[in-house]
């Protein structure tokens, strides 16, 4: 039987973008060929990666970190402009991955940004693929904006979280998009683990420590019992579900596969094993139907 092509989009989200490696695994079994990829902030990545032909090297390094591997990937920046320069992080998925030219993946692929001068939406899909994932995934205040092609990117899910306009002229059999940053559920229906246990706390607590010993490096007034992180990926999270639902009444998919926001904060990206299970059961829920109806 002839696979259905797909053209995926994968949404912004933190470690919960985690989940679109779950959702591609799952659409791979069960008969979708992805033929093109969108994506924004850690969808790009993610979409980058695989379009590359490296998913399952990048999900075996992902999913061996531990906590502290992912705190040592992060590099203070030491400026007024962000915490972090983002280089460390990049220089490991280049080794890891390769650069290859976007033009010459496999798969179509398109990474979202910003342009911090103009506001408007930039969309790379030529060019280094690690510039423009860098591009893609320069969250403001967290990582340093990105220089490319004339310009100063930041975060593609600031003007679009869920980025369908991208894959508009493809000619494939279905739009397939995921939002992680959907509604929260409760747990039962989530899939999520539960409540932080004593080491989850102890690791929430050692990403806010590291956090305002940088604050105080610069001067900085001491953060409130909330945490500058939390704020900052709060309000994020917030605004990107905003702009994400007013996008998806512009542009809405054939099929949505929705990851709700609780299943895991911003940076836990030692969860990985789980998120990616969560993906692959959300990914059963929305499109299952769709599956058994075509008798695959």
């Amino acid at each position: 039987m002839k696979k259905r092509t797909i053209s995926l989009v994968l949404g912004s989200g933190g470690a919960r973008g985690l989940a679109h490696i779950g959702v591609i695994q799952w659409l791979e079994q069960h008969g979708f060929e992805i033929a093109s990829i969108a994506g924004s902030s850690m969808g790009a990545l993610i979409g980058g990666v695989f379009a590359a032909g490296k998913l399952p090297v990048y999900t075996r390094w992902v999913t061996a970190l531990e906590k502290m591997d992912v705190i040592r990937l992060l590099d203070p920046s030491f400026s007024r402009t962000s915490l972090f320069k983002g280089e460390r992080i990049i220089s490991e998925l280049k080794t890891l991955i390769g650069d290859p030219d976007i033009a010459d993946l496999p798969v179509s692929f398109t990474a979202v940004a910003t342009d911090m001068g103009s506001g408007k939406e930039i969309w790379l899909n030529s060019g280094p693929l690690f510039d423009a994932i860098r591009a893609s995934i320069a969250i403001p205040t967290i990582f340093a904006p990105h220089k490319y092609q004339g310009r100063r990117m930041l975060d593609g899910g600031l003007v679009n979280p869920v980025p369908i306009a991208p894959t508009l002229a493809d000619r494939t059999d279905l739009t397939i998009a995921v939002d992680v940053n959907a509604e929260p559920q409760s747990l039962d229906e989530s899939g999520g683990s539960g409540g932080e246990d004593e080491n989850q706390l102890s690791y929430h607590e050692g990403i806010v420590s590291f956090i305002d010993d940088l604050q105080k490096r610069w001067g900085s007034p001491k953060a409130d019992d909330t945490g500058f992180f939390e704020v900052v990926s709060r309000a994020m999270d917030i605004m990107q579900g905003s702009i994400a639902r007013y996008k998806l009444t512009a542009y809405a998919p054939d099929l949505m596969v929705n990851v709700p926001r609780n299943v895991c904060t911003f940076y836990e990206f030692h969860r990985a094993r789980e998120l990616i299970g969560i993906g692959g059961t959300c990914a059963q829920q929305a499109l299952g139907r769709l599956n058994d109806s075509n008798g695959t």
